[in-house]
């Protein structure tokens, strides 16, 4: 006859797997810099993705979402403050935008693994954390070959193991012995293996650091890509065709002007080799989730923190409100997100966090500027790098903005996205009405966020892009 201890004890591992059935595991895989058309899965055929290919497959693509924006050149930084808060950068404190900053004292909001762990989750970080160390240590209750920083050599790659008092002294980081990639996916696969036979529910935040420059991919996979035959995007440029604000900046100093097809080709080539490694490394966790047991019960999410131009309209990097720049790939998968399904709605990244609480059955804390896209669609986004650009994003139509206060003018391209993806005929001068319609609408919604800066009413259209 069954003792009544040991009933209770069945008892109690049915009621913990009974709960961890109703509360899903969430993995979310974060790469650095990836362009929303750099995954074969998603149209382009010259990167070889068949992991996230799989992703694609399974699970639901956000075609149409964006980094809301950032207020220095290290966009990843912002993009990161937004989707661990959901909350617009507008609205969080300058040290935790960009972590090398003053320490102004403001108060960081609840953060998602934060809100997570404290509703029962087992949270788990490695790779690139790009804010503070106190803000890590509010997140996570275990972790391995964490980065703090915001870009670094992917071999030797100063990384440090999970510190319980949350100090983690810079003396402490030690050189990777594997290509980053490779050893994020090592310890990611090793807190996988752990969680087999534990009924808590985790949450796992695994950011890479590829494909961000020095894109330095392994020799075997880069021999295997023949520069030779990379397609170039349509909308590639020798330059801007005009001042955007920021032609000067680090990102854009990686090649020399004019770009020819011959070195953005290099780049494509490297930038490829990266995402093919990346891709790699991404099967070889979900390997691991199916082997753990938990994988029909886990949210993955794969999204980048933003795109890059990579030689788009001319430019390389990341400061800049174009769809290659400004987008970003989302793709989750699991119960309750249907397999294959693209849709087109309009979100920001952090737009996830109210979405991924729910979809968890997480209480979300109060206030956030999120919207979750289940409940409430956007027509419309208004996208801001530094006080030099802005951009009004519809369905159809797009605006962007560059204010030039000292001539009391405000520089405007307008796109019809439907007919024009790239983004490679500015319409401003065909359509003033639109444009000027546009960017009152701009200027609207720039006040309803808080966004003090002043777009002069004087509209010029930008020079059109010349080939």
């Amino acid at each position: 006859m069954m003792s009544q201890a040991w009933s209770a004890f069945l008892l109690l591992i049915v009621a913990n797997l009974a709960m961890a059935d109703d509360q899903p595991n969430v993995l979310i895989l974060l790469a650095d810099d990836l362009r929303p058309d750099a995954i074969a899965g998603l149209g382009n055929p010259d990167v070889r993705t068949p992991n996230l290919d799989r992703l694609v497959e399974d699970g639901t693509t956000y075609a149409r979402a964006y980094c809301m924006g950032s207020n220095s050149g290290a966009v990843c930084a912002p993009s990161r403050a937004m989707l661990l808060s959901g909350k617009d950068r507008f609205h969080l404190p300058q040290d935790f935008l960009v972590p090398w900053g003053d320490t102004t004292g403001q108060p960081v909001p609840p953060l998602l693994p934060e809100e997570f762990r404290k509703a029962g989750w087992r949270t788990f970080a490695t790779g690139k954390w790009h804010q503070r160390r106190n803000h890590f240590q509010r997140c996570f209750d275990d972790g391995d070959a964490i980065f703090f920083g915001g870009m670094g050599p992917h071999t030797g790659l100063k990384v440090h193991a999970f510190d319980p008092t949350g100090e983690y002294p810079r003396s402490a980081a030690q050189p990777m012995s594997s290509f980053s990639s490779t050893g994020f996916a090592d310890a990611a696969i090793d807190f996988i293996e752990k969680q087999s036979v534990d009924p808590q529910p985790f949450f796992a935040w695994v950011s890479f650091t590829a494909p961000h420059d020095p894109r330095t991919p392994p020799r075997k996979i880069r021999e295997n890509i023949n520069d030779a035959d990379l397609t170039l995007p349509p909308n590639i440029l020798p330059e801007h065709p005009f001042d955007n604000g920021e032609l000067r900046i680090r990102d854009e100093e990686l090649e020399a002007w004019p770009r020819t097809p011959e070195a953005l080709r290099r780049h494509l080539g490297d930038y490829y080799g990266m995402i093919e490694q990346l891709d790699t490394q991404v099967g070889r966790i979900l390997k691991a989730l199916d082997e753990s047991g938990k994988a029909d019960n886990t949210i993955v999410v794969f999204l980048a923190d933003h795109g890059l131009g990579m030689g788009s309209h001319g430019l390389l990097g990341k400061q800049n409100l174009y769809e290659h720049s400004a987008g970003a790939p989302v793709i989750i998968s699991g119960k309750g997100f249907a397999a294959g399904e693209r849709t087109s709605q309009l979100i920001y990244l952090h737009d996830l966090v109210p979405l991924l609480y729910r979809r968890a059955g997480v209480a979300p804390p109060d206030n956030l500027h999120a919207r979750n896209p289940d409940q409430r669609v956007r027509d419309a986004l208004v996208l801001n790098y530094r006080n030099i650009q802005r951009a009004l994003v519809e369905e159809r139509w797009k605006l962007i903005a560059y204010p030039r206060p000292e001539a009391e003018i405000t520089l405007v391209q307008l796109f019809d996205l439907q007919a024009d993806p790239h983004e490679m005929r500015n319409l401003a001068e065909d359509d003033p009405k639109r444009a000027m319609a546009m960017l009152a609408e701009l200027r609207s919604r720039m006040t309803e966020l808080d966004d003090s800066l002043t777009l002069p009413e004087t509209m010029v259209a930008a020079n059109q892009e010349r080939r």
